[in-house]
């Protein structure tokens, strides 16, 4: 299953780019999640990851991983494509 992540990175973590990406890629591997695909943005949100998960127990894993050391905050929520929107409506269709 796919989905965005919408990540803030923390204070103390700005200026250590290389070790914080490290450390994401490697609990990705653990947990089963492979990241798709990511951009670094300016706003609300510093970065936006595409990843696919195995469920989403692994996600939630992750963001509690994420926020417990500190490096910042991730919201997630699902990403469906357009087939799946199709037969989600056809289903709400009856």
């Amino acid at each position: 299953m796919r989905y965005v992540l919408l990540g803030q990175l923390g204070a103390d973590w700005i200026m250590r780019h290389r070790e914080r990406v490290d450390s994401v890629m490697k609990k990705f591997d653990e947990l089963g999640i492979t990241l798709e695909t990511w951009y670094y943005t300016q706003g609300a949100f510093d970065f936006i990851d595409i990843i696919d998960a195995p469920d989403a127990e692994s996600v939630l894993a992750f963001s509690a991983w994420y926020g417990g050391r500190g490096m910042g905050r991730v919201q997630s929520m699902p990403a469906f494509d357009g087939d799946t929107l199709a037969r989600a409506v056809d289903k709400a269709r009856g």
